[in-house]
């Protein structure tokens, strides 16, 4: 053994977008909106969307390197996330429904598994 640890790039990548996420929400009070394609964005609507690509990530990794559980849990965030943003972008309460429900049954879904 060298005494060196080996850094996994992936975990850090996936934390550390999952951490802008939660700055970028923190970040929502005091910060004007940003301009994105031409369209001015509060924060927290880009944090919700950092958050769906760090848990997409997560997802890819984890599932990749056969950790169902944790692999599943980051796809339903992914998946939970992905629809809150699109209703926002779309303005649809519809869709923050089916997003909100994705996110509450999956995780009654992951309770279900810790047996």
């Amino acid at each position: 053994m060298t005494g060196k640890r080996d850094l996994d790039p992936a975990p850090l990548v996936v934390g550390t977008l999952v951490g802008l996420a939660g700055l970028l929400f923190l970040l929502e009070p005091v910060v004007e909106p940003i301009p994105i394609f031409g369209t001015p964005t509060p924060p927290f609507v880009l944090s919700g969307a950092v958050l769906t690509l760090g848990f997409g990530l997560g997802a890819v990794v984890y599932l990749r390197r056969g950790r169902r559980l944790i692999g599943l849990a980051h796809a339903i965030g992914a998946g939970g996330f992905g629809l809150v943003v699109g209703a926002t972008a779309l303005a649809s309460g519809t869709v923050l429904v089916v997003g909100v429900a994705v996110l509450a049954g999956g995780c009654a879904f992951l309770v279900g598994q810790m047996r």
